[in-house]
């Protein structure tokens, strides 16, 4: 498994279990979160704890689940606690464009989520 989802009431985690998120991965990424918001999900965080590297083609895919969800009213929010993080969100900037938290307790704090226990659904 590359990707799992848990509910925490109206708020999708998905933990991608990548240590290298990469343009071999992106599309099947970008299509489980799709899967997601079709089924009526605006409200999503991701978990890119294990992540060491994300390349372009990933964060192409993270923009483009953002737009989906901010079109749909929603916002998707990222956990990723690398003290040092990726040269590829300070370069782009994109580190000013998504919401990054240390821990998934405080992403979901910031949906007004309190931790318990969630609803696994693995694919």
């Amino acid at each position: 498994m590359e990707f799992k989802s848990e509910k925490y009431n109206d708020v999708y985690v998905v933990h991608v279990y990548l240590t290298r998120a990469t343009l071999a991965k992106a599309v099947k990424f970008k299509e489980f979160v799709t899967d997601i918001i079709n089924g009526g999900t605006n409200k999503i965080i991701i978990d890119l704890t294990l992540c060491e590297y994300i390349d372009s083609t990933f964060l192409g895919a993270l923009i483009s689940l953002l737009k989906k969800v901010n079109t749909l009213g929603g916002d998707l929010r990222l956990v990723y606690n690398k003290e040092a993080p990726s040269l590829v969100f300070m370069i782009t900037r994109m580190d000013k464009v998504f919401k990054i938290f240390s821990t998934l307790d405080e992403a979901l704090s910031s949906f007004g989520v309190s931790p318990s226990k969630p609803k696994l659904e693995w694919k």
